[in-house]
């Protein structure tokens, strides 16, 4: 069922749609072998390729920062480019479509529009939300240079920061030695999205990273590329691409924001931890990444939908998470 939100004050939610950035992931198995060359044919003749390719983002570059002063993670921005965002990103619905979770308009076809309200503070925090969307990560931005290097520090804390540009970087789960190029889908959402995990919740953090838990794949999903398909289906599944109508799961997340400003967070570890756990359970492989992200997103939605919670703490799979 689809609602339309409401502020209390009577007015519907000014809430523009947002977009990730609009190219698909190629997906490459993340391997630290030492017989490079042999191992290197291998993941290329397993290369998923998705049939939609857009090599320049849909939205514009931001404005480079003069110092490098660390990296905090936006929790809201006051400001921003009104064009940005209006912007839509088609390939959203294409890839919602891809990993069997239908677009927002298609949902809602035969089915009945229900007005909520929001208070003051939801509506603050969805807008809030939505415009993380809309920020690509700029390997320019110097802010965007520190969250990368921040990534690294608290995955390897005991180990030297590589240059930007380093083979070293497929350790962590990036297809490439640029990570810049894979942060097409999720933007630095995404890379947020895995600070928070490794800040908040270090020990699931560590043991997803370095696959510790259970019997392991010969080609594991890659770390890093799963947490931004993760984020950008997250966006997908609770429909913060759909202005003003929601799915159910969508006003679930709603409510959440009125106690923890974090939720979107909060579920993205919650939804790594899941598909780590269902990876285990299936004994799944590289080539099998795409399914168990659509049966773990249909869990998590189950988990959200199911009632009675009230936090991202309430849910079932909540309990795997480690600090």
């Amino acid at each position: 069922m689809f609602v339309c939100l409401r502020s209390r004050y009577g007015q519907r939610s000014r809430l523009s749609s947002t977009s990730m950035a609009s190219k698909a992931i190629r997906r490459r198995p993340c391997v630290a072998d030492t017989d490079k060359g042999s191992e290197e044919k291998r993941m290329e003749a397993a290369t998923v390729t998705d049939s939609v390719s857009v090599t320049e983002p849909l939205l514009g570059n931001s404005t480079q920062g003069n110092k490098s002063k660390g990296y905090e993670p936006r929790t809201r921005l006051d400001f921003w480019d009104e064009k940005t965002l209006n912007a839509i990103s088609e390939f959203g619905s294409w890839l919602a479509r891809f990993f069997g979770c239908s677009s927002s308009a298609e949902r809602s076809q035969n089915r009945h529009t229900v007005i909520v309200d929001l208070s003051p503070l939801q509506e603050e925090r969805l807008h809030s939300v939505r415009q993380r969307l809309n920020v690509p990560f700029d390997c320019s931005v110097i802010k965007h240079q520190d969250a990368l290097k921040e990534l690294w520090r608290l995955a390897y804390p005991n180990r030297q920061l590589p240059p930007l540009k380093s083979e070293l970087w497929k350790e962590m789960g990036w297809q490439n030695s640029d990570p810049a190029s894979d942060f097409r889908a999720g933007g630095v959402m995404s890379l947020e999205n895995l600070i928070y995990f490794a800040r908040n919740y270090p020990g699931s953090f560590q043991r997803l990273l370095h696959k510790a838990d259970g019997e392991r794949a010969e080609w594991e999903y890659p770390f890093a590329v799963a947490g931004v398909n993760i984020s950008y289906m997250l966006v997908q599944m609770l429909d913060l691409l759909s202005g003003n109508r929601m799915s159910k799961a969508g006003v679930c997340f709603v409510e959440l924001l009125e106690d923890d400003e974090m939720a979107f967070d909060n579920l993205f570890c919650v939804a790594f931890q899941m598909l780590d756990a269902q990876w285990l359970a299936r004994k799944a492989s590289y080539m099998e990444f795409n399914e168990v992200l659509k049966s773990t997103l249909v869990q998590l939605e189950r988990e959200l939908t199911a009632g009675g919670v009230s936090s991202v703490h309430n849910l079932p799979s909540f309990r795997m998470l480690e600090s």
